[in-house]
């Protein structure tokens, strides 16, 4: 019985369409959004800024709180309910830190609208890693 489903999100299409996918095919499971701030960037803009502030976890929550309050319109638009949470640093390490509490991970084919080679040279491929290493199953929505 898949009871906890972890779905990633930031704020692109795929993203938006893992969680509908996810509200959609998990009718009986608590969803539990994660939205991960302090992304490595070309000049460590946001992870930097993020290590700057005084409080860092409460400047992550405020970063977080529009992705949150587009996710939490998804699920009203299907009338149910998710769960939200903050991670802080790297997306796919961060994912993976906390794939073994959940019975399933759904995540979108691509994350926000960087540039590939950015993306790759810096992050990764969060989709890839994360269906690479997780110790649960992975849905991949397109």
């Amino acid at each position: 019985m898949t009871s906890r489903i972890l779905v990633p999100i930031d704020d692109s299409d795929h993203a938006s369409q893992a969680l509908k996918y996810a509200l959609d095919n998990y009718p009986d499971a608590e969803i539990i959004v994660l939205h991960v701030v302090g992304v490595p960037s070309m000049m460590m803009g946001e992870a930097t800024g993020l290590a700057l502030e005084d409080d860092i976890s409460e400047a992550a929550a405020k970063r977080a709180k529009p992705i949150f309050k587009r996710a939490r319109e998804i699920a009203d638009e299907q009338g149910r309910e998710i769960s939200t949470v903050v991670g802080i640093g790297h997306p796919a390490r961060q994912i993976l830190d906390r794939a073994e509490e959940y019975d399933a991970i759904v995540l979108g084919a691509h994350g926000a609208d960087w540039s590939r080679a950015t993306r790759r040279f810096l992050v990764g491929n969060v989709t890839e890693t994360v269906s690479k290493r997780a110790p649960v199953p992975v849905v991949i929505v397109r």
